[in-house]
């Protein structure tokens, strides 16, 4: 049985696809998180890219880029906090792991899945990269949110100076924390020791080399920094399935992922089954165990997400943190459902449908294995 009052379970940074061409929220983008407000206490928006640079490819991503964001934003943080709940706003530069031509990073060099080769950021750009952080977080605690999560994993922007295959720096940002540290004190100078922040990290990755003594020393920089959560996630979109694990729809991606749609026959051919070859199978709680090493590290609350479907495997956890992203589209009032039943089992089958048409122009949805 879970015992609520041990366990806090939040949503977790999910994407919407419901954002206009320029970034704005839309209604429907309004809507969905008044809705979901009524079901979960505590959530993290989706990705909001920090500039027109570091925007990322999917068609209705939202930003937190401009001035003008700011009251865009209101009326959804007032919709949260009239349903009594909290939102953070997750802040994000892709850095090479996008398909524009302004593509940039801490190198040159190019993501095997992304393919563009980015423009390497000179010292004075990755500087001011490090201020449009600071500005895109004022510009969350303006627009009401209750915090800013920094996306830090899944190997974007701030991610890439972590990886030693990917930072071939020779100026101080080489080393590996560096940037990550500066953000952390940007953001803190800009909005307040008082605003809350999060960092979400991935443990492991299966391309770069990421050692379990880089995930520790990560977790040692976190600490000293005294951030107020840290979330454990896994992996980078170069193997993006691996991210979320579950079914790989592969009709649905060559269809709707532009990257893939690309991909001549060829590769289809020769390229794909070692591709897929790559891809971990879904396990329940199949981050548990890094973020019981991080939360040895540090008294900072350390959630773990990834593969919570039901009363039993969060009460099996032991867990005191834990955010979910799938079984709140499946079924937003989850936790309701939760409470009524401990041992209620989650409808989300993980077929991944929801994910991969977060590359279209479709807003987010549960497919329930259902072919678009």
């Amino acid at each position: 049985m879970i015992d609520r009052g041990h366990v806090e379970i939040i949503r977790s940074a999910t994407f919407e696809g419901m954002a206009d061409a320029h970034g704005f929220p839309t209604a429907r983008y309004q809507r969905y998180y008044a809705m979901l407000s009524r079901h979960v206490k505590k959530m993290v928006c989706g990705f909001l890219y920090i500039s027109e640079a570091g925007r990322a490819m999917h068609p209705g991503q939202a930003g937190m880029d401009s001035p003008a964001k700011i009251a865009a934003f209101r009326p959804i943080t007032r919709a949260v906090h009239d349903n009594g709940a909290k939102i953070i706003a997750q802040i994000a530069h892709a850095g090479r792991q996008t398909n524009h031509a302004r593509a940039e990073g801490v190198s040159a060099r190019p993501s095997s899945y992304f393919g563009v080769r980015p423009k390497a950021l000179s010292t004075a750009e990755v500087e001011g990269v490090i201020m449009d952080f600071a500005r895109a977080a004022q510009f969350a605690r303006a627009a009401g949110f209750d915090g800013v999560q920094l996306h830090a994993a899944h190997g974007y922007l701030i991610h890439q100076f972590m990886l030693r295959s990917v930072n071939d720096r020779t100026d101080a940002y080489a080393a590996p924390y560096l940037f990550l540290e500066r953000v952390i004190a940007a953001v803190r100078e800009g909005c307040g020791a008082d605003f809350p922040l999060w960092v979400k990290i991935s443990a492991g990755v299966d391309i770069e080399s990421f050692s379990r003594a880089d995930f520790l020393a990560l977790i040692h920089t976190l600490d000293a920094c005294r951030v107020d959560a840290i979330e454990v996630s896994y992996g980078t979109m170069d193997v993006a399935l691996n991210i979320f694990r579950g079914a790989a729809p592969l009709r649905t991606i060559l269809r709707f992922n532009p990257l893939m749609a690309s991909k001549g026959l060829a590769w289809k051919l020769f390229r794909l089954p070692f591709e897929y070859a790559r891809l971990k199978p879904f396990r329940p709680a199949y981050n548990l165990e890094a973020a019981r090493l991080a939360q040895a590290q540090t008294t900072i609350p350390v959630y773990a997400v990834g593969g919570f479907q039901s009363g039993a495997e969060i009460a099996a956890a032991n867990f005191k943190h834990i955010s979910l992203c799938r079984p709140f589209i499946c079924e937003p009032n989850f936790l309701k459902k939760l409470a009524a039943n401990p041992a209620y089992v989650s409808k989300c089958i993980h077929c991944n449908l929801c994910a991969v048409m977060s590359d279209s122009d479709r807003p987010l949805r549960c497919y329930l294995g259902k072919q678009p």
